[in-house]
This record gives structure tokens, sequence and C-alpha cells, in this order.
């Protein structure tokens, strides 16, 4: 039992730290947990699945699967699937079946593998599967059309790839026994009608019961993470490997039901998918065994590059044919294609029946399956942020800021920050508010910023930092906390007090974003300075003339603002976070007006740069 929980914990500390470095370095974490799962299982024997866990793996990794998939289909609302136009139905409807057309004459006549063989492996093929997916586009930055290709063909379509490798086996099975192609698949295509119904049924309940109080709000994520569960049971009760079809369609159509109960469970399971990403790789990579490298044969090498170079682009590119989608969005599409561990625990497991039923090159799937996860976690991965950016399909190069609510103060603000030519908009429900912001060539945002439509409207992946600054503190917190799952408690800020002061405590910290100032300065504070004529100054801080002499060249009543580091990123002055400048930084102060102020070695030279 010991033995079993120390397992549990190096999986965790393996998934998790690989998920870490990866934020840190910019690394593909995917590579990364897939070198942890190696290094922990086969190379060093630290992590040894089949005998940790037994017959309890394959259901393990099957359940996380299923949820993995219940979240990613959350994440998919049909507003952003229009702006795909149509690509992800045309993949669905076209790309699947001929890349398992193209994949199964491939597997034939470059690997090798008989044809039942060839056609079942290549069923597993025409998926990418979110697992993969889902942490190489939160680490690049792709545009958002292609960003939500590749999200939705992930998640819809992964079901799709067992089905397919399901037809084949089932097919294969009962052939002997008089069965037909069609039988098999008219039997199959009921159940996965059924499959649906039962997801969508499992949703309506949920969208039914919620709502009406009939579950308390401490008991909403665990009904909801056993519904998913036990949908997934009961479909592949009915048929094998139907169960992520549904727990795809409840997720799907949970999300469109705009449901306000889970806007309170969204971190939640957000926080339990990665656990389960990082978890299911580093499981399954290191149950990976080096034994099977003995039966790779070179022409596995061309089986590779007919995957990664032909299969691939011509399925996407067909499917994309005469679509509204441009060239250069379609070439990433048909590029990025990784497959994750998921598809070697499948093909494992059809290589056994496969083998029951007489074929021998059952076996030999293991293998291919192995090199193409590696091929293609290792091309995809490392390669993706090169080829977006030479195709031009990258997002805003630098992430900026997003103002809601325009005032004199927070337009001196936007002119400060375009000055240091980083990104600013200004947001207001007000068309006459926002008329100094045009006139300005500040970018704007006319809308409720809270309202349902802004998530359709505007991308708010391109702010790396929101700062609320309207006259009204407590809709301030409201903005900061609605925003800050989504950017990051630690990137919203507001004006209004919490500082060190009791009555600036006007409202809970729990409840409000981060104080802008370090003295947590209330709204009608910085207005009387903004009409007294206070400034912004900026200073670079260098190695002979450092944050300490900035400061001490200030005035005593100047507070610093906020830091801009030499990679972009904006670290503001708060109550709970004082950031230390380094040499490169620059220091946005805003105090009162003056002239000039003095140079580190006597001179006088003009800082400020007054909106």
């Amino acid at each position: 039992m010991e033995q079993t929980a120390l397992v549990f914990a190096l999986i965790g500390i393996l998934g998790i730290g690989a998920q870490w470095i990866a934020w840190r370095t910019g690394w593909p974490a995917i590579a990364l947990m897939l070198a942890a799962g190696v290094i922990a299982g086969p190379v060093t024997g630290l992590i040894v699945p089949e005998h940790t866990f037994g017959e309890l793996l394959e259901p393990m990794v099957s359940v996380a699967v299923a949820l993995i998939l219940f979240e990613g289909g959350l994440s998919l609302n049909f507003r952003e699937l229009r702006k795909t136009e149509g690509a992800v139905t045309r993949l669905m409807l076209i790309g699947i079946p001929l890349g398992w057309v193209l994949g199964a004459v491939a597997c034939y006549y470059v690997a090798g593998l008989v044809w039942p063989v060839a056609i079942l492996f290549a069923g597993i093929l025409v998926v990418t599967g979110p697992t993969v997916v889902i942490p190489l586009l939160r680490q690049s930055n792709v545009a958002p059309r292609p960003r939500a290709i590749l999200k939705w063909e992930a998640i819809v379509n992964d079901p799709f790839g067992a089905l397919c490798a399901v037809i084949t086996y089932e097919y294969l099975r009962r052939v002997d026994e008089g069965g037909t192609l069609l039988s098999v698949v008219a039997a199959l295509l009921g159940a996965a009608l059924v499959a649906g119904l039962i997801g969508y049924a499992t949703a309506r309940a949920i969208a039914w019961a919620f709502p009406r109080g009939h579950v308390p709000e401490y008991l909403k994520a665990p009904v909801l993470l056993v519904a998913v569960i036990g949908t997934f049971v009961l479909s592949n009760l009915i048929q094998q490997e139907t169960g992520l079809l549904a727990v795809t369609v409840m997720g799907v159509a949970v999300a469109n039901m705009r449901l306000d109960s889970l806007r309170d469970i969204h971190p939640f399971k957000e926080n339990v998918t990665v656990l389960l990403i990082s978890g299911v790789f580093v499981l399954l990579s290191a149950s990976l065994d080096f034994d099977v490298l003995r039966h790779f044969e070179w022409r596995f090498v061309g089986f590779l590059l007919a995957l990664l170079f032909l299969v691939r682009p011509a399925t996407v590119l067909t499917a994309l044919a005469f679509s509204k989608i441009p060239w250069n969005e379609r070439l990433l599409v048909a590029w990025i294609a990784p497959r994750g561990v998921v598809a070697v625990a499948v093909s494992g497991l059809f290589a056994l029946r496969l083998d029951q039923l007489g074929y021998g090159d059952g076996s030999i799937l293991v293998t291919l399956s192995f090199s193409v996860v590696v091929a293609t976690i290792v091309a995809h991965g490392f390669s993706i942020r090169h080829v977006a950016r030479w195709l031009g399909v990258m997002g805003a190069p630098q992430k900026g800021l997003l103002i809601v609510g325009s005032t004199p103060w927070s337009l001196s603000l936007a002119r400060q920050l375009k000055s240091l030519e980083l990104p600013v908009m200004i947001s207001d429900a007000s068309w006459q508010r926002l008329a100094a912001p045009r006139q300005a060539g500040i970018a704007t945002y006319h809308g409720e910023i809270l309202a349902e439509t802004t998530e359709e409207r505007l991308d708010l992946t391109q702010f790396q930092v929101l700062v609320a600054t309207t006259e009204n503190e407590a809709y301030n917190a409201l903005v900061c906390s609605e925003f800050a799952p989504e950017i990051g408690r630690d990137a919203v800020y507001q004006l209004g007090g919490t500082g060190d002061d009791e009555d600036h405590r006007s409202l809970p910290e729990a409840l409000r974003g981060r104080a802008m100032f370090a003295a947590g300065h209330g709204v009608e504070e910085i207005m009387e300075r903004e009409t007294a004529g206070w400034t912004f100054r900026k200073t670079r801080i260098s190695e002979q003339f450092g944050f300490d002499d900035a400061r001490s060249s200030l005035p005593s009543e100047a507070d610093m603002l906020f830091v801009l580091r030499k990679d972009g990123r904006i670290r503001f002055f708060t109550h709970a976070s004082r950031p230390t400048p380094q040499a490169g930084d620059i220091v946005v102060s805003y105090g009162p007006s003056r002239h000039s102020d003095p140079e580190p070695n006597g001179q006088s030279q003009n800082k400020e740069a007054t909106a």
C-alpha cells in the first residue's frame, strides 16, 4: 500500500513538475511529460504501472480520458465553432474517412502490415486527441481561428478514432460467423446513436436539476464527475468504446446550455483535467517497453515520414479545399497532428485481440504506435511556434493590457503604455466616453464587458493584464472577479483601496482584483490627482542607475505604478506585491508634474511622458 501511494505521488510530481518546467522554459509540455514517464518507467524502473495497478490500469486510464474529453467538450461553444467557417465539420465528414483510407494505404504499402491490421491501425491514427493538443495550444501563441480548429478537431474527432478501430475489429471477428460489413456498421452506428442520446439526456438532467436547487452548491462538482463516469460506463456496457462519444456529447451539450452554476465549477474541472492529463501521460509513458523497439524496422521510418508529410497534409488540404480558411491557416492545421500515448494503450489492447484472431501483425502495432507518438510529439511540439510564425498565423506578437472604463486617468495610462509600444485597449459601455481614446488613436471596445457576447466579440487571449478603472469600485471588483479565472488572479488589477488603512478596505480582498499602487489609492484620490495635473514618468533601470536611485529621484508624494520587464511582462506595485526591477526594466511612476528630473550623472533630462 505504501509503495502504491509512493507511485501516485511520484506520478503527480513528475507530471505537474514537467508542466511547470514547460511554463518556465517554453518547451513543449507534452515532450517533457513523455520524457519524464520514460525515465521513471523503462529507464530507471521507479514506476512499473502493470505491477502497481495490475488490471486496474486500463479502466483507470479509460475513466481519466473520459473526464478529459468531457472537460474539453465544456470548452466547445457553438459561437466559437461558427468562427471556424465550417472547417471542423469538413474535417469530420471528409477528413476522418479520407485519413482512414490514406492511413490504411500507408500502413499496407509502406509499413508492410496486412490489410486487416492496416485498416484497424489507420482508424486509431485518424485523430489527435485533447491530451496532446490542449497542452500544446496552451503554450503556443497561435491565432484564434486555427487554435479553435485544432482544439475542436482534437476533442470532437477523438471518439471516432476508437469507433473506426472497433468497426474494423468487429467485422474481423464476425466475418467467420457470416457477418457483413453493412451489418457491423449499422449495429455500431446504432450503438453510437444510443450513446449520444445517453450523453445528451444526462446533460439535460443536469441543466434541469442544477438551476432549480435540487443539488446543493457543495455537491455540484462531485455530482457532475459521477454523472460523467456513469455515462461513460453505461455507454460502454451497451457497446465498447462508445463511452467516449457519450461524454463528448454530454460536455458539448452542457457547455451550450448556458448554466450559471458551471461558472463556479469551471476552475475545479480545469484543475482536475490538468492533473489527469499529467497523470495519464506519465503513467502510459512509464508503461512503454523498450523491448518493442526490437521489432522496429527501417521501413517504419518511411511510414512515419509518409504519415507526417503525406497522409495528414493530404487529408486536411482536401477536406478544407474551397473553404474560407486562408491557405496559411490550412497549412498549419495540416502540419499539427500530435498523437498521444493513449494511442499506444489502445493499440496494445487491439494487438492482443488481433493475436487471438490469428493476425500475427498485431504485435507490431505497439512498436508502430510508440514510434508515431514519439515522432509526432517531437516534430509538432518543438516546431509549432516556428511554423506558425513562418506562416504568419501567430497571435498578437506581444500581449497587451485591457483597461475597463474610459476616464481621464485611464486615457493618460493608455497613452503612457502606447509610448512604451505596448498594445493597449480601453473598453467602455458608453460610446461617448470612448470618443477621447478614439481621437488619441487608442484601440477601443464598445460594449458591456460583462455581457455574454463579449466572449464572442473580444479575444481575451491577446491581453496579459486587465485593469478596471471605472468610477465604481464595486463594479471594478466585479470585473476583476469575472475575468480572474481566464486571465489570472495575479493579472487583474483595479483602482480602489485594499491598503493597510482599514478605511480603504471597503470590499473583501477575495472579491476584488489586486489594488493598483502599494498604498491602495481609491478612485476619488486618483481622479483628484489627475485633475491636479499629476503625470506618469518612465525610468529605465541600469547597472549604474538602480531602483533605489530611481525612487530617490522622484518627488516624495509620487507612487510607483508598474514595472515593464525586458521580455514585455507587466507587474504592478500593489499592497501585496512589490516587484524588484532589474537592469533593463522600465519603471513607471505617477506623481506631481515636474519639468525635469536629475540624471545620475548630475545632468538634467526630461523623463516625463505626460499624456
